[in-house]
């Protein structure tokens, strides 16, 4: 996926038989995902997304089709939203983008490196960063306030203090 577009949702199991299907929203309002049509998914297909409950929504393809029935909808799961990063509002000085975390060094507290950041994952229990160290197994932590007390986003590091579970040793720079 190009680091111009922003993951923001993402389709879950269809809703009934008329072709609604969950969308799992990662707006801070999961309403406002609407606002951002129309989406682009993987493969750059665009999508228009329309609200018809909490968490359901109807879709209509590029050319304003809506999914027909339930087994469109099905062959629709996991189908992930993106939005190109230049239509969304601009991060305050002290927020940023989950995606703005892929490619930060990752360093103990006392400076040593780590390794880099390669993905950011949700799995629905709450959210952890990758963190590649050379030849060796990927580093993961959980993104929290006391795994990662600090992020400098514009230095293009951050700080990892994984939880004592973690076995980590230090790469070569």
């Amino acid at each position: 996926m190009p680091p111009t577009r922003i993951l923001m949702g993402v389709i879950g199991r269809p809703h009934g038989v008329r072709g609604l299907v969950h969308v799992h929203s990662y707006t801070a309002e999961p309403a406002d995902l609407a606002r951002y049509n129309p989406l682009l998914d993987e493969a750059g297909r665009t999508w228009s997304l329309a609200w018809r409950g909490e968490g359901v929504a109807e879709l209509r393809d590029g050319a304003g089709r809506a999914i027909a029935d339930r087994t469109e909808a099905e062959r629709l799961v996991n189908t992930k939203f993106y939005v190109e990063r230049h239509r969304l509002p601009k991060a305050d000085s002290e927020e940023f983008y989950l995606a703005d975390l892929v490619g930060l060094a990752a360093h103990t507290e006392a400076g040593a490196l780590l390794g880099q950041v390669t993905a950011v994952h949700d799995y629905g229990a709450g959210t952890s960063l990758e963190i590649a160290r050379g030849a060796t197994n990927p580093l993961v932590v959980p993104f929290t306030r006391a795994a990662v007390p600090h992020i400098d986003v514009a230095g293009g590091r951050l700080t990892v203090v994984p939880p004592d579970e973690i076995e980590m040793r230090e790469v070569a720079a």
